[in-house]
């Protein structure tokens, strides 16, 4: 009898062809659409509608059984409010990486279990190696894609059964095999930002949950040059945004950039042309989820991304007593922002991730 996969299926390419190849080799396959999000754009659309309808033409092709679960409850309590918290506290969070955790891998896993799962599967590009009872999560063929970044806070009982047919393949590929099959999300856009917010307008959704207090934005030398919007709205390293063209600003020329946000004062610090004030050399990690083990020793060589698709930076990682990273970067790195993750590798197997408390310069 053939064993039963319940894949997380989204209305996007990469799922759909997922749910297609695990039928070809012969799996009994269930698609299951998680709604997340139950409120409508600034256009009156729900895209989850939308995203169902392509789930349900695809699933017909395939001729599968699918169903659909509404997780917006669970997302506003596990991922959303922390959101919130995070952008009120002026940092920057990452809510993809926590809807992997708490919703995709969470609840999702359960109801798969429950429609008889032996194994769930997700249109991720990334590759799992069970071996000698530990899970080992490790990059995809795809570099551009790899996505284990955005899975760094899963558990081991969480990637227990877990198949991710996309992991040796590349999206090109991807888009050839739903054009050869019909699928209707073929030429279908890869979704875009933060998982629930999809296209809109991202200062007009945040200022509907939380007020924001105008305030000044200040050179390094104290000169006032413009007024910010609220410092939520800002993160480290941005250049877009600031409205401050017609500024003269200090040295040759350049850009300006956001350097710094003093939450007490509501003031957001920004530099024009010289970048080293972005440079870190460290940074302090808490909430660490080693993914096969601990290692063994207190200190090691590894290499970190601290932000997606970020290419691999070799740093020199210390354990402190209480479980949080103290991380040293072999060259200085831009933007290391506060709320984001440090993921740690070593080779092409990912050892897990924490978030970023603080950067040393």
């Amino acid at each position: 009898m053939s064993k039963t996969v319940v894949i997380g299926m989204s209305g996007g390419v990469d799922s759909s062809v997922a749910a297609l190849l695990l039928k070809e080799q012969g799996y009994n396959v269930i698609g299951l659409f998680m709604q997340n999000w139950d409120e409508v754009d600034e256009n009156g659309c729900c895209t989850a509608e939308d995203d169902f309808a392509d789930v349900r033409r695809v699933s017909s092709v395939l001729d599968i059984p699918y169903y659909t679960v509404n997780f917006a409850k669970e997302y506003m309590d596990r991922v959303f409010s922390y959101f919130l918290a995070e952008y009120k506290a002026g940092r920057t969070p990452n809510p993809d990486v926590l809807c992997n955790r708490e919703i995709k891998f969470g609840p999702f896993l359960q109801e798969a279990k429950r429609l008889g799962a032996d194994y769930i599967a997700t249109g991720h590009y990334c590759k799992i190696l069970h071996l000698d009872g530990v899970h080992y999560l490790q990059k995809a063929k795809d570099q551009n894609k790899d996505q284990t970044y955005f899975l760094n806070q899963l558990s081991q009982p969480q990637l227990a059964d877990v198949l991710f047919p996309l992991q040796d393949m590349e999206k090109p590929e991807i888009r050839e095999i739903a054009l050869k099959h019909g699928l209707a999300t073929a030429k279908k856009k890869d979704s875009t930002g933060i998982c629930f917010i999809g296209e809109r307008n991202f200062r007009k959704f945040l200022s509907s949950y939380l007020p924001a207090q105008k305030g000044k934005i200040l050179d390094l030398s104290g000169r006032e040059v413009g007024e910010h919007q609220g410092l939520m709205y800002y993160t480290l390293g941005q250049r877009k945004g600031l409205e401050l063209g017609g500024v003269k600003g200090e040295g040759d020329g350049g850009r300006w950039f956001v350097v710094r946000k003093d939450l007490a004062n509501n003031v957001l610090y920004v530099s024009h042309g010289d970048e080293t004030p972005l440079f870190s050399k460290s940074c302090e990690v808490s909430g660490f989820n080693w993914i096969p083990f601990k290692p063994q020793t207190n200190e090691f060589e590894c290499t970190a991304k601290f932000r997606y698709r970020q290419p691999d930076q070799k740093v020199l990682v210390s354990v402190r007593d209480n479980g949080n990273l103290h991380i040293e970067f072999a060259e200085k790195q831009r933007a290391v922002t506060e709320g984001q993750y440090a993921v740690l590798y070593d080779g092409i197997n990912c050892l897990g991730g924490g978030v970023i408390e603080s950067a040393e310069y």
